[in-house]
Formats: C-alpha cells, sequence, structure tokens
C-alpha cells in the first residue's frame, strides 16, 4: 500500500532538515555501509515515517529527543509501534545524546538485532 501523498511529502521535507543524531548515523548506514544491507531515512510506512528502515531484515531504528518524553508523545509512540509492530517490524529506539556521545554502542544494538533478524523475508 502507497503512503498518502502527504505523508511522502512530508517524508521528504524530514530527510532536508536532520537533526544532527539523525545525520550521524546516516552518515554508517547509507550506501549499505552496515553490513551491507540498505537503511531508508525518513521511510513512510502507512501513514507513519520512521526515521530509518532496512526492509530486508524489517527494522526500524527510531531517534528520540526531549519531545518524546512528553505523555501524549510517549502515547502516539506506543500506538505507532504497535501498528508497526503488527506488520512484523522490529523497532529500536535511542536517545539523540546516546547516538552523538556513544556511537559505537548504538552500532553493537543495531547489528545485534540485525543477526537475530537473519533470514527474515523482504518487504513492507
Amino acid at each position: 500500500m502507497r503512503p498518502p501523498p502527504r505523508i511522502r511529502a512530508r517524508a521528504r521535507e524530514l530527510r532536508q532538515s536532520q537533526t544532527p543524531a539523525e545525520q550521524a548515523l546516516w552518515d554508517v548506514l547509507r550506501d549499505r555501509r552496515l553490513e551491507f544491507l540498505k537503511f531508508r531515512r525518513q521511510y513512510p510506512i502507512g501513514i507513519f515515517i520512521a526515521d530509518f528502515c532496512c526492509r530486508e531484515r524489517k527494522l526500524i531504528v527510531e531517534l528520540d529527543g526531549d519531545v518524546h518524553d512528553a505523555r501524549q508523545q510517549r502515547a502516539w509512540d506506543e500506538n505507532r509501534d504497535a501498528y508497526l509492530r503488527q506488520r512484523g517490524f522490529k523497532i529500536l529506539r535511542f536517545r539523540n545524546e546516546v547516538v552523538l556521545e556513544n556511537p559505537d554502542s548504538v552500532l553493537r544494538q543495531i547489528l545485534v538485532v540485525l543477526h537475530l533478524t537473519e533470514g527474515t523475508p523482504c518487504g513492507v
């Protein structure tokens, strides 16, 4: 199912205005630099947009700033994560600060999940 035009347009906008943490992680994930797997950034899935998505392994990586601490945003995130899990995705969430201050630990955690999902069928 193709995402609605407004979601695709919003994803394009988000790609143009990355946070420093998103840029740092994208520098490591882009061009199949991690395990030769293709990651996409600001990737629409239904009505939601994943920060980073590896469709081949059905893995989503989300980076959370302070806005995700608000009760209403946490509820939105939980609803969104449930929707994505129902579609077979695994979701990893990292604080922006962790990505910037300890990128190696973030990559190690992503690699662990990638190896656990090895052989998972491709597709959205």
